[in-house]
């Protein structure tokens, strides 16, 4: 049991490596719409996600994970998230989203930025994290959302083994959107990427069969 567990975190660690930017092909998917550039002070930023299933609530912690929370949101500024999906959902594991359209081709994201993995901030149920791949320092515009407690996916060393997954943030209402979203029936879809300078389509697993729209995300004013 012990070493099939082992196998399953392997798996769907790879699930979100792959889900996000090739490490490679990074300087490829530089978006038309790079993220503006916003302010952000010490204290807590609410953001409300509003989906197909219901909004969720947030509030992101720039004290903690500044260069990340810095990120999101000039993301969520430009507009980038607004009609985006949430790509893979696994169950028990987590919800990502943030990299593809409604018409399941990937959006052309910005530079990568640096793990704030370090920060003290665990993999817990309903904490908002970037996907990355391999690469420690990859992480772009991709996110997810820990549907459970993810201690395979937090900082546990400086290598690249075990450097972790970077939380910026929590859901402090709307957890049963989370779950409603975790429920979806997925399967296998292809999904359009960059690959070399070229657009391809490549067969992703645990994708919803029915869309879950991002319609939005805001800051709560």
């Amino acid at each position: 049991m012990k070493a099939n567990r082992s196998i399953w975190i392997l798996l769907v660690l790879l699930a979100i490596s792959m889900t996000a930017c090739n490490a490679n092909e990074a300087s490829e998917l530089k978006s038309e719409t790079q993220p503006k550039e916003v302010q952000v002070t010490d204290q807590p930023i609410p953001i409300v996600i509003e989906t197909s299933a219901g909004n969720i609530e947030l509030e992101l912690y720039p004290d903690k994970a500044p260069v990340s929370v810095k990120n999101f949101l000039g993301y969520v500024e430009s507009g980038f998230y607004d009609n985006t999906i949430f790509h893979r959902v696994i169950r028990g594991f987590m919800i990502q989203g943030g990299g593809f359209d409604k018409d399941h081709a990937e959006k052309q994201s910005g530079e990568p930025i640096v793990n704030e993995a370090g920060n003290g901030l665990k993999n817990l149920r309903g904490t908002i994290a970037y996907a990355r791949t391999n690469v420690v320092n990859s992480a772009t515009a991709q996110f997810f959302i820990n549907h459970g407690d993810n201690a395979s996916l937090n900082h546990q060393n400086e290598t690249q083994a075990g450097f972790g997954y970077a939380v910026f943030g929590k859901v402090t209402k709307g957890i049963e959107v989370v779950d409603k979203i975790a429920g979806v029936k997925t399967g296998t879809k292809k999904m359009t990427i960059m690959y070399q300078g070229q657009k391809k389509q490549q067969p992703y697993q645990d994708v919803p069969l029915e869309p879950v729209i991002v319609k939005s995300i805001k800051v709560v004013q």
